[in-house]
């Protein structure tokens, strides 16, 4: 019986990979070339007629999702019997509702876009990492079947490796208190969250602090890291209110810019350890940083 068939997009190489040097999958080939204007040139070179293909990619680029579509049409014109996408980040996720009349609601676009993919006989499925927002899955439309997969394995253990079980739990806004709660139970620790107020359309201020965290160490998790802005602002609420030391932990590390070197210097952080589900975060090499794989838990998902 054949071994579900492997490609990825450009981006996404690294973990395909990792996935490959595990067994359970065949190494699916491909030819990537650009001509002179720009335009991609991609061929499949492996047979996927009456295979189960998987393509592993995100939409962390307009490119990016295109690849992706460009590669999963083809190989359904080209005979897959079955096909998944694999989507450690899924981009877009925090533009999941229009606030403002007039605002596109591109998490629904990309979503839309993907379901048009034409389906394979045994059906289409995409499986998606620690979203942003629960509801994002049921944008997905025409009989493609979305699973999210949470991360939490791979978080409730960076959480022990750092600091045993004498930690606090903690969040940067009540917005993401439901699941911090949810982790911390399963850590047996104490959960804590931030309450803010807001004093401008751009500016918030801490109000309060919902846990006594004076003397201890504590971790905050955040499902993403863009900028680091709202990472630093907690860190220094704990920091004031008492707590002995900062360590953080994300899913999705996308450290824009100058943002990890930002939150290296700001000094209110020892270390922050994210997820490979970003190709940044796995492109960066600093001491400051460590990145764990999902490919583990992916591979499990992926060969049910």
């Amino acid at each position: 019986m054949n071994k579900p068939l492997l490609f990825a997009t450009e981006s996404y190489s690294y973990l395909k990979k990792k996935l490959l040097s595990q067994s359970g999958f065949d190494d699916g080939s491909l030819e990537i070339n650009r001509f002179p204007d720009g335009e991609r040139y991609m061929r499949i070179n492996t047979d996927v007629d009456h295979r189960h293909v998987i393509i592993i990619g995100g939409t962390i680029s307009d490119s990016d999702t295109l690849e992706m579509y460009d590669l999963a049409s083809a190989a359904v014109k080209y005979g897959a019997e079955s096909l998944t996408l694999a989507i450690p980040y899924f981009g877009y996720s925090t533009m999941e509702r229009a606030v403002k009349y007039g605002e596109v609601v591109t998490a629904k676009t990309r979503a839309t876009l993907l379901s048009s993919i034409p389906r394979t006989s045994q059906g289409n499925k995409v499986i998606l990492i620690d979203l942003h927002t629960e509801g994002l899955p049921h944008y997905f439309e025409s009989g493609i079947r979305p699973v999210h997969l949470y991360s939490k394995p791979v978080i409730l253990d960076a959480c022990r490796s750092l600091y045993g079980n004498d930690f606090i739990l903690a969040s940067t806004d009540a917005g993401r208190a439901k699941w911090v709660e949810s982790l911390a139970n399963d850590l047996q620790v104490n959960a804590a969250f931030i309450f803010k107020r807001r004093i401008s359309g751009t500016q918030t201020q801490v109000a309060g602090i919902n846990a006594d965290v004076q003397g201890k160490k504590v971790i905050i998790y955040d499902d993403m890291i863009r900028t680091g802005g709202s990472i630093i602002s907690a860190a220094k609420a704990y920091l004031q209110a008492g707590a002995l030391e900062i360590s953080v932990i994300t899913t999705h590390g996308l450290f824009v810019g100058e943002s990890l070197e930002k939150m290296k210097q700001a000094g209110c952080v020892k270390k922050i350890v994210c997820t490979d589900t970003h190709p940044n975060a796995y492109l960066i090499q600093d001491p400051f940083l460590e990145v764990r794989t999902v490919a583990n838990l992916l591979r499990q998902k992926l060969l049910e």
